[in-house]
């Protein structure tokens, strides 16, 4: 699709930020958000849970990773990994993340568009922060490796919060930290528990369609997906939202 498709979106997209203006801030989760890092994550599951025999040794599906791992925090994915040993799959989990570490920090590459967004955002002086349920070291890695570590000013911890996605904490902490309101700040997600998540915080979400099904997605009601920063649908709704604030 090229700039000038942006004609073609749907009007119901274009003024669907427009409640928004002016608009003070953006919240983004991390993984599969910023990047396309669920691969990394499916990678050192499948590997390290056919070593321990898991499912008979039989590799795991993606289909079984995006239902019981992907966009979920790790005392979630442990209770349904292993249900009559907690303590063991927290085990797992942190030797799991490891290794993700190891494969993010060789491959990582941000969506595209990614940068295009952000001097969108900069440009604007507007506030951000990054909000995530994976580790703090999985966060500030990825952050690093995609050159943001600066960018943010803020990043928010699922684990440290009182309860991490899909409840709305963590969104709510984004918005206390950088003091920003929820009427007039965006949230970028590609997982059905951040959408969850940022939508019972009360903000409009986009949804990217990285890696999980469209029709899960919509199911957790974002505002409307986008299959990267490219999309002209998201430029469509930014171009409505910016003539918004300048009245």
């Amino acid at each position: 699709m090229t700039v000038s498709s942006a004609n073609s979106v749907d009007d119901s997209i274009k003024s669907s930020l427009i409640k928004l203006a002016p608009l003070e801030a953006v919240l983004f989760d991390i993984d599969g958000t910023l990047c396309d890092s669920d691969p990394f994550h499916y990678q050192a599951f499948r590997v390290m849970l056919q070593e321990i025999g898991f499912n008979g040794g039989v590799p795991i599906t993606e289909e079984f990773f995006i239902a019981f791992a992907a966009g979920k925090h790790n005392d979630d994915v442990a209770l349904a990994l292993f249900p009559d040993d907690i303590e063991r799959g927290l085990k797992f989990l942190e030797d799991k993340e490891a290794m993700f570490r190891k494969l993010a920090a060789e491959q990582v590459k941000a969506l595209s568009g990614l940068h295009k967004v952000r001097k969108w955002i900069e440009d604007r002086g507007l506030k951000r922060a990054a909000v995530t349920n994976a580790p703090r070291p999985n966060a500030e890695l990825l952050l690093s490796k995609l050159g943001l570590s600066d960018f943010f000013e803020a990043v928010i911890i699922g684990d440290e919060c009182e309860h991490a996605k899909p409840h709305p904490d963590p969104y709510l902490k984004g918005l206390e930290v950088l003091k920003a309101s929820k009427d007039h700040t965006l949230v970028f997600e590609d997982s059905v528990s951040g959408i969850k998540a940022g939508v019972a915080a009360g903000m409009p979400v986009i949804g990217l369609a990285t890696r999980n099904p469209e029709h899960l997605l919509m199911e957790a009601k974002p505002a409307f997906l986008i299959k990267d920063y490219e999309d002209p649908k998201l430029w469509a709704a930014l171009e409505e939202l910016d003539k918004a604030g300048a009245h």
